[in-house]
């Protein structure tokens, strides 16, 4: 039987917890963990493949550049046919932008080979961005990029391919309906039972919610240890400007994070780049 949540975890915390979305990384990572059957049905309506089958997933996996910037995926996949699929939700259009698909995929070519291997090894690559808004600007619900040869109008067959599903089109196909269920807040009003009964758990069963509950403690906690490196107010400002870089959390999550006003995040993220 489903234990009562509210009768253990303190009612701030269950709050936040009410307003978490698939969209937000720190809700995403936690429904997606191991969970091959919610990352295979995201990934059978993605590539319109009903019949695709995961064989493993892991979610924010590091993986290192000793030269130069490492790299933390959201969701890493493989199914049956030895293909690779990245996974990132993105709250801001600065956290997709083209450039950033180019370097998950260099990062993740470099970690697959080893040193005796031919390049003919490296496997399809699918790097798919799931994103709040329209940032490409088409007003489609999905964009495929895949290279060709100009001259000649044909493929360049590199096995690389990237994916743009726009957040804001929520209609009533396939697709539509999963980007609804990436927006929801209420369990209930999800479409796909595999993602409904992944946040149910985590929303409303006692265990699930003491985990998203440690995870947004640890989230916090993190935010502090960075904001005292960097020395106090002007730190915990650093902090949420990387935070919003990264654009993955919302802007309640980034003022929890670290340790400031929600208005000053807000502020924050009205900023133009330097």
């Amino acid at each position: 039987m489903r234990k009562n949540a509210a009768e253990t975890i303190r009612p701030d915390i269950l709050e936040r917890i009410k307003k978490f979305r698939l969209i937000d990384d720190i809700f995403m990572t936690k429904c997606f963990e191991g969970n091959t059957e919610c990352t295979e049905l995201v990934l059978r309506i993605v590539m319109e493949r009903p019949d695709l089958k995961v064989l493993s997933v892991k979610v924010q996996s590091l993986y290192k550049n000793l030269q130069g910037r490492s790299l933390t995926l959201d969701i890493d996949a493989t199914d049956s046919k030895g293909r690779r699929f990245n996974i990132e939700v993105q709250r801001t259009d600065s956290g997709a932008s083209p450039r950033r698909a180019r370097y998950h995929a260099s990062v993740i070519d470099a970690n697959t080979l080893q040193a005796q291997d031919d390049f003919d090894a490296l496997p399809e690559l699918y790097i798919i961005f799931i994103t709040e808004h329209d940032v490409l600007g088409g007003g489609l619900p999905i964009y495929h990029i895949n290279r060709h040869i100009e001259e000649m109008k044909t493929p360049f067959d590199d096995g690389e391919h990237f994916i743009f599903v726009n957040g804001e089109c929520r209609d009533d196909s396939p697709l539509g309906r999963l980007m609804q269920d990436f927006f929801c807040t209420n369990p209930d009003d999800m479409h796909y039972a595999p993602l409904r009964e992944r946040a149910r758990y985590f929303k409303e069963n006692e265990k699930g919610v003491k985990i998203m509950s440690s995870a947004s403690e640890e989230l916090r906690e993190e935010g502090r240890k960075e904001g005292r490196k960097e020395g106090r107010k002007e730190g915990r400002k650093e902090v949420a400007k990387q935070l919003l870089k990264m654009g993955k959390l919302s802007l309640e999550e980034i003022a929890h994070a670290a340790g400031l006003p929600l208005d000053s995040v807000m502020r924050l993220s009205e900023m133009k780049p330097a």
